[in-house]
């Protein structure tokens, strides 16, 4: 088997903020060094920062005090954020139209941060097959095609032809 280097967890549940506004700031911090993202967690204008900063503050103090791990080594191995049960409705309405009201989605998330010692692995560029490829090639063909025949169109559109100017009836300007 192979050993695995060691790894501290550390979680967070029940956020007040989306799921989707967390996963903007962990894609922007995920892979690396612990001192870049929370160079980059404290200087980040947004407000989903702030409990990802304190959870990777977390999650160093976890290595360095149960698994006796170098707080200047670390990388951010993985991050996960999952949606928490706030997809239901909560108590609180939102006034409609005609007198009605319609629940508010107040969304809740999981967050889960785990830091290594070791850089994580790269992952592998997803390569398109020989078909993706061939579509792709073909579709842009295809598109400008559509463009050029659109273009031709407005052109033509524009300007009347040399026989429907000569049919139409020349007034004379009166004389006074």
């Amino acid at each position: 088997m192979t050993e695995r280097a060691p790894q501290a967890v550390a979680h967070l549940h029940f956020v007040r903020t989306a799921p989707r506004k967390l996963r903007r700031v962990a894609d922007a911090i995920r892979g690396k060094t612990v001192r870049e993202a929370l160079t980059l967690l404290k200087f980040a204008e947004v407000f989903a920062a702030q409990p990802i900063e304190k959870l990777v503050r977390s999650a160093v103090a976890n290595a360095g005090n149960n698994h006796d791990m170098n707080a200047d080594d670390l990388y951010i191995s993985r991050i996960t954020v999952d949606g928490g049960p706030g997809g239901r409705f909560t108590k609180r309405l939102d006034p409609r139209a005609q007198g009605r009201a319609a629940f508010k989605r107040k969304r809740l998330s999981h967050v889960t941060v785990i830091v290594s010692e070791g850089a994580p692995p790269k992952p592998r560029r997803k390569l398109a097959g020989a078909s993706v490829q061939a579509a792709r090639a073909t579709r842009r063909a295809a598109s400008t095609e559509k463009v050029s025949s659109k273009s031709r169109r407005k052109k033509s559109a524009g300007r009347k032809s040399a026989t429907a100017r000569a049919a139409e009836p020349v007034t004379a300007a009166k004389e006074t």
